[in-house]
């Protein structure tokens, strides 16, 4: 790797004392890495331009991460455009690599502003990074003409102005609102206080509803499983295959796995199912009485 050796602290200060490099030697260390996979030439490549990844790294401060953790970011955007970069196209590096490195930045804090998903859509990350920007000059502009603009007309300025829909706007704005909240959190100050986490409804049932459920569900399984010996080996398979899978296989891939036609899958799956009801059945009585 093009950065081992470097630290969080040592890292920018190792950036700002780096060479500039001209467009001549740019392009032959770029071509050295790419044809020879020369690491030499890739270290001093992005070495040369790490002040670049730091500087857009402490654009993105206000997002509350970690300066740190940013810049480790924007280096790892460095050595994806470094890996990536053609010289033979005219274009400096450090044009080709802002892309990567704001793309790579951003991608880090959307996954860490919340513990809720903020999206990764294109619209979603317009709204992410360019919401309150948006917001603020629309309420400039209105202000300047004497319209005050209620909460639904700035929403529905927004959403013109960055090409999204109204529902982003709003759920964008919900996610922006504030930050997540521990369920360890005291409710109050008092030393006593409970924690919200108390508050939460469990789910799981009394201990008596879990015992007989475990005991209802082990009972099913016991009679599926008689049903299934009586089916054969092939048989079985292909209702495991079917059924049984987190992801049921298709009637095409099990005929091309077995040599048969999708029709002889179908009919076989079909010969299965009418044995497996033949066994229930002949528990009637029994399956009755277990869900009267």
């Amino acid at each position: 790797m093009a950065l081992d050796g470097m630290t969080d602290d040592t890292l920018p200060r190792q950036a700002m004392r780096a060479e500039y490099l001209d467009a001549e030697t740019e392009a032959a260390l770029a071509r050295a890495w790419r044809d020879h996979r020369d690491e030499a030439a890739l270290h001093r490549l992005v070495s040369a331009y790490m002040r670049l990844a730091i500087s857009m790294a402490s654009k993105f401060r206000r997002y509350g991460a970690p300066m740190n953790d940013l810049i480790q970011e924007a280096s790892l955007g460095l050595m994806k455009a470094a890996d990536k970069f053609d010289p033979d196209r005219g274009v400096r590096f450090s044009t080709y690599a802002v892309w990567w490195i704001k793309a790579s930045i951003q991608e880090f804090v959307m996954r860490n502003w919340s513990m809720v998903r903020t999206g990764s859509t294109s619209s979603q990350k317009a709204l992410f990074f360019n919401l309150k920007r948006v917001q603020a000059q629309i309420q400039r502009e209105a202000e300047a003409e004497g319209v005050v603009l209620d909460g639904a007309q700035l929403r529905e300025k927004v959403a013109i102005s960055i090409g999204v829909s109204m529902a982003d706007v709003e759920m964008m704005e919900g996610r922006l609102s504030g930050s997540d909240l521990s369920l360890n959190a005291p409710q109050s100050h008092d030393e006593d206080g409970r924690e919200w986490v108390d508050t939460l409804e469990d789910e799981g049932g009394s201990p008596e509803t879990r015992v007989t459920e475990a005991h209802d569900g082990a009972k099913m399984r016991d009679w599926l499983g008689q049903a299934m010996g009586q089916l054969s080996a092939r048989e079985r398979y292909i209702v495991a295959q079917r059924r049984l899978i987190d992801e049921p296989r298709t009637l095409e891939s099990l005929g091309e796995e077995l040599g048969l036609s999708k029709e002889r899958i179908r009919q076989l799956e079909a010969q299965a199912f009418s044995k497996m009801r033949k066994s229930l059945e002949s528990r009637s009585e029994e399956v009755i009485g277990f869900f009267a």
